[in-house]
């Protein structure tokens, strides 16, 4: 949209006409859009337009102007006609300052950090996440898991998969596979956040061992109960967006987000590239035709000045917060921040400091890398928020509009979940995904970070079990394992806390639910695109059968897995041979 510079009052000019002339740049070197300058000597209001220039008509060859931006210090400047200004405002000091600890996404309880080391070091290859490995329950019976409910890993992997590419090992990340799915969601009672159920099997990769499955269901909001929604759609416009993957596919998803907003809801919409720039005001949700002109008008162009497009963004929300509201930034990028803030460590200061703003963030990511992926992993953790990969438009479908309530509604905050197994039943125990950053790890004051958890979400951990016991003897424990949510609500600092404990009651896997079985192919795909060295005796057939013979056929989900996992065999098997040849 062609942003023009606006005078509010005509102005009245007596004899010589000049013009003072500039542009308005952020620190890092960035346009910006929209910048109020009053001016002295008449006190009419202009805007710098869409290159971050203006021209402004002066009876005089001198001028006092008044620059102000939301986020940014105000800056007055005299203004000579013959000389071209330059100016950079500078941010306003951020409220709150960055934790610069290390976040773990699992601990074992007492486990000392000299022990998980070795789980990266010797022979094997340093990689940017370190595969969980089993630990005695008899001296560390406790693990903690945050819960963290992102769901980009699985497809992010369909991506790769459906272009024929392998899939890097760190794209990898099991338990977001698992919760892709949302298995077999049970409404909690009526007076219950929440509601955790377990399931202990055979396992089906290890005859010796079980799988112990520990699913969360999460209440389901009212829709028509629904707290007012403040939302900031962050959108990258850059020139690495100009792809028919990239930013068109995002224009449908914010297309079909509009069409569920409310008239108390309000939008407004950032963008950045070659300018950063406020493309729309904070406009009533029943505007529809307006909120989607202005998602049409978006065009590809410029740099990639992640850095103050994310500033800015939380600025106009902190500009417009909703008390008690669900006030969320909506960043869609495919990650690649040339300009600024452009490390992980650097991105995790950034978002860091807003984190107790009350500000959610929901992160949208297209046709990025391996690496990139990461960076907005880290953009949505420390934001508070979750991270969804979208590759085609069903993907986009099925997070704005199918799972609308669990990607943009709240109930539970730094939400953490606590397993202790009965040592006299279980030898040792491995949690499946979850797994930390080599660079977490490292850090001795690392810590387990709680997640957010939306509404109506189905959340699933498992863990492969060696028993302490001889398989056939009879045993009976009434506390086979203990589960503890720990949570805080939305706005609240107060921890709250559940839990319940669990019988030893075993199923057979042959007489467990199909939806377990199926989870067990999800894990057994994951372990093998890992490389995993306990999926040394997991074979493609092996996954295919476990798959293929579990899926629900009217679940497009499950029955598009058993297709991935079908196109995977034969392109990892042709690799194979080629290989050897």
């Amino acid at each position: 949209m062609q942003i023009v510079l606006v005078l509010l009052l005509a102005l009245r000019s007596h004899g010589q006409q000049f013009y003072l002339r500039g542009e308005v740049r952020d620190e890092g070197g960035n346009l910006l859009q929209n910048v109020n300058i009053r001016q002295s000597s008449t006190g009419y209001l202009f805007r710098t337009g869409n290159s971050g220039s203006f021209g402004i008509p002066s009876a005089k060859g001198a001028d006092t102007l008044l620059f102000t931006y939301e986020g940014y210090q105000r800056e007055q400047v005299i203004v000579k006609a013959e000389k071209y200004l330059t100016l950079h405002l500078k941010l306003l000091p951020a409220i709150a300052s960055s934790n610069r600890k290390g976040k773990l996404a699992s601990l074992t309880q007492d486990l000392a950090r000299e022990n998980q080391r070795k789980w990266y070091s010797g022979d094997e290859t340093y990689a940017s996440i370190v595969e969980n490995k089993f630990v005695e329950a008899k001296q560390y019976p406790t693990t903690a898991i945050a819960l963290n409910i992102d769901r980009a890993s699985y497809s992010n992997i369909r991506r790769f998969i459906n272009l024929n590419l392998e899939v890097p090992p760190d794209a990898v990340r099991i338990d977001e596979m698992l919760n892709y799915f949302n298995f077999n969601y049970e409404k909690p009672a009526e007076n219950s956040l929440f509601k955790i159920k377990t399931m202990l099997t055979g396992c089906p990769w290890n005859k010796d061992n079980q799988l112990f499955f520990v699913n969360v269901f999460s209440q389901k909001l009212n829709v028509e109960s629904l707290p007012p929604s403040n939302l900031v759609f962050l959108v990258d416009i850059s020139g690495s967006m100009d792809m028919p993957n990239r930013l068109p596919l995002l224009k449908s998803a914010f297309r079909m987000l509009a069409t569920n907003l409310r008239e108390k809801d309000t939008v407004s919409i950032v963008v950045y590239g070659g300018a950063v720039g406020v493309l729309l005001f904070p406009t009533a949700g029943n505007e529809k035709e307006k909120i989607i002109k202005a998602i049409e008008e978006m065009q590809p162009g410029g740099s990639t000045p992640g850095e103050s497009g994310i500033k800015l963004a939380y600025s106009v929300a902190k500009k417009h917060l909703i008390p008690n509201g669900n006030n969320r930034i909506i960043l869609a990028t495919d990650g690649d921040f040339n300009v600024g803030v452009q490390t992980e460590q650097e991105l995790d200061e950034l978002i860091s400091r807003h984190r107790e703003s009350g500000i959610y963030l929901t992160c949208l990511g297209v046709g990025m890398g391996n690496y990139k992926d990461s960076k907005i992993q880290t953009l949505s953790r420390k934001g508070n928020g979750n991270f969804a990969y979208v590759d085609n438009f069903q993907e986009a479908e099925k997070i704005i509009m199918k799972e609308f309530t669990q990607t943009l509604y709240t109930i539970a905050d730094d939400a953490r979940m606590y397993i202790t197994f009965d040592p006299s039943l279980v030898k040792q125990f491995r949690l499946i995904g979850f797994d930390n950053k080599v660079g977490a790890l490292a850090d001795s004051t690392a810590e387990v970070e709680g997640g957010e958890i939306g509404s109506g979400q189905s959340i699933t951990a498992a863990f492969e079990i060696e028993p302490g016991f001889v398989a056939g003897t009879s045993v009976y424990s009434d506390h086979y394992a203990r589960v503890k949510l720990q949570y805080k609500l939305p706005g609240d600092q107060m921890r709250h806390e559940v839990g319940e404990k669990f019988a030893y009651d075993p199923v057979p896997y042959k007489e467990l639910h199909p939806l377990y079985r199926f989870a067990s192919s999800v894990i057994m795909f994951g372990s093998i695109l890992r490389s995993s060295q306990f999926a040394k005796d997991i074979s493609w057939g092996d996954v295919l059968f476990q798959a293929s013979e579990s899926a629900n056929p009217t679940d497009a989900s499950q029955a598009q897995f058993v297709e991935i996992v079908y196109k995977a065999k034969e392109f990892y098997t042709k690799k194979k041979k080629k290989n050897k040849n």
